[in-house]
């Protein structure tokens, strides 16, 4: 396997180039493509049923929340097709699909780069790659559970609209977003070792502070527009447009998401590669 190393930027303004930034990922897409494809496979490595967990897991856990949240405390979508508890098991699913995107890498990230010393000591080996692999790994996983949300709105007979031809687009300022803070965090994890602790905590307060399993329109007047902050807010709401609603995305919030994750990404990235020098110092 051949490796290629990219100049080192020096200045700030090099760090936060996104044309460098992409030159550097296309230099190293084959490395990867190699590292998403061994995450994927890593992740249930050892176990009887491999990658049949992939579909498992998603599905014990629609369950689940499903019981709870649309069986014991009723709550409804007012966009959906009907108030069955069908159709909220579909809307739940599909908001729980776009937030484990960012879940799965979040919570992973503080370890990324600790838990390779061996790339970070012995071998010029662009770090920056890790975060992005396992970007790929997570959207696979998302892709399955999108795969079984198109079985059940299939089997309980809600039609695939064509806005979900949209899904790409509105998937953006998600992919940003975990990038930049996947590339944040595992810089992080470096220095500071219990960021792992304060993470998992941080996730489950975004879990339940974003409408994934309650629609929006509940929460207080005066709470709403504090929630209208958190990006994933925005997020939930187009996946739930363009896959379930057959409507367009919000695109005022869409264009204004997009460039501030990307802003996000790109400081991410800058924080990363800035502070990578020092990693074998501490590791």
């Amino acid at each position: 396997m051949t490796t290629l190393i990219t100049p080192v930027p020096t200045r700030v303004l090099d760090h936060l180039n996104p044309v460098a930034l992409v030159a550097t990922l296309w230099a190293h897409r084959d490395l990867i493509l190699q590292f998403t494809r061994r995450e994927i496979q890593g992740r249930y490595r050892g176990s009887w049923f491999g990658l049949f967990w992939t579909w498992v897991n998603p599905i014990v856990l629609l369950i689940t929340y499903t019981f709870v949240f649309g069986v014991v405390f009723r709550a409804r979508w007012s966009q959906a097709n009907s108030g069955s508890v069908a159709d909220y098991a579909l809307t739940l699913f599909c908001g729980l699909t776009a937030f484990n995107v960012l879940g799965e890498c979040l919570n992973r990230a503080p370890a990324l780069v600790v838990g390779v010393p061996n790339y970070v000591k012995k071998v010029a080996f662009p770090l920056e790659i890790l975060p992005v692999s396992l970007l790929g790994s997570a959207l696979f996983h998302g892709l399955a559970s999108l795969g079984i949300l198109v079985v059940a709105c299939l089997l309980t007979g809600q039609p695939l609209r064509p806005t979900v031809l949209l899904l790409p687009v509105v998937a953006i300022p998600l992919a940003f977003l975990t990038l930049g803070l996947t590339w944040f965090l595992a810089s992080l994890g470096v220095f500071i070792r219990d960021i792992g602790y304060v993470i998992g905590l941080a996730i489950q307060i975004a879990l339940f502070g974003t409408p994934i399993f309650y629609p929006l329109e509940i929460v207080p007047d005066w709470l709403r527009p504090i929630m209208r902050l958190n990006p994933l807010t925005s997020i939930v709401e187009n996946f739930r447009r363009v896959i379930l609603w057959g409507a367009l995305p919000n695109w005022a919030e869409l264009w204004m998401w997009m460039l501030l994750s990307g802003a996000i990404m790109l400081l991410g990235y800058a924080w990363f590669t800035k502070t990578k020098k020092a990693f074998a110092d501490v590791i």
